[in-house]
């Protein structure tokens, strides 16, 4: 019900939130995923359609209890994959885009076992809390986006436990380098590279898919070999988004330069 409710209201934002619809498409079309201007608009229309879905299941998530949600997860592919990173001792750290449902990814593992998962306060104070109380799960620990939730994570890893990232949200000031995405340049952090450098952890890029119908989710493991660089980082997102493109979350203004980026890429050129 609450996908099918959010759908209607993806359709919705589609031809009412004109500037995101414009760079949706415009980021579509630079993915070069889809090269038939139907086809790039089809993408953006179901994106859309997700993001609806996102506004209405992300509440439900948050207050429902595990043992509800972990039936939602219906499918797992690469398990396999986590089991022989658990067994090398040096962590993992798990990168999960925008791309389907975030949230229920860290919700499965924490049932199992431990992982601290980096956010970015929002502006809003009451909405941090919310966001804490509702991503506050057994075995899941939340790191704020800086020094000392930097620290958290990297004791975490030296644990041997997991972590987990958003890699494709615009870093900070000093936290990022510039490196292609889909072929156009992107303020890219470097925070994954440098904590998989520093540790030796296994890196899994993983996402939950949003089954047709309510049915619930799928969740799709992939080990990357490396991520030594920004660039990398970015071949390996693009390659997971490229598994499930119409669950992206292609309105995501990507390609937003900050002053600070600008100016040290400014200084660089020059």
């Amino acid at each position: 019900m609450l996908h099918g409710l959010g759908a209607a209201l993806g359709g919705v934002l589609f031809y009412c939130m004109l500037q995101a619809k414009k760079r949706a498409l415009s980021n579509i079309t630079q993915s070069q995923l889809a090269i038939n201007p139907t086809d790039i608009k089809e993408i953006a229309r179901k994106s859309f359609a997700e993001l609806g879905k996102t506004i209405f299941e992300t509440p439900m998530i948050w207050q429902k209890k595990e043992a509800d949600l972990l039936r939602l997860v219906q499918q797992i592919h690469g398990w396999e994959i986590v089991k022989n990173a658990l067994q090398t001792g040096k962590g993992i750290i798990f990168l999960t885009p925008h791309l389907g449902c975030f949230e229920i990814t860290s919700i499965f593992y924490g049932n199992l076992h431990p992982i601290t998962v980096l956010y970015r306060p929002p502006k809003l104070k009451w909405l941090e809390a919310l966001i804490i109380r509702g991503r506050s799960r057994t075995g899941v620990t939340l790191a704020a986006a800086n020094a000392s939730g930097v620290r958290k994570l990297l004791k975490a890893l030296k644990r041997g436990e997991a972590i987990g990232i958003l890699p494709d949200q615009i870093p900070a000031a000093g936290e990022g380098e510039w490196a292609d995405f889909f072929g156009k340049p992107a303020y890219t952090m470097s925070l994954a590279s440098k904590l998989a450098e520093k540790t030796g952890a296994t890196v899994i890029m993983g996402f939950g898919e949003r089954l047709a119908h309510g049915a619930g989710y799928a969740l799709h493991l992939r080990k990357i070999d490396s991520i030594a660089t920004p660039t990398l980082l970015n071949k390996a997102i693009e390659q997971q988004i490229t598994q499930k493109p119409s669950q992206y979350l292609w309105s995501y203004n990507r390609y937003k330069v900050r002053s600070h980026a600008l100016k040290k890429q400014v200084l660089q050129d020059n």
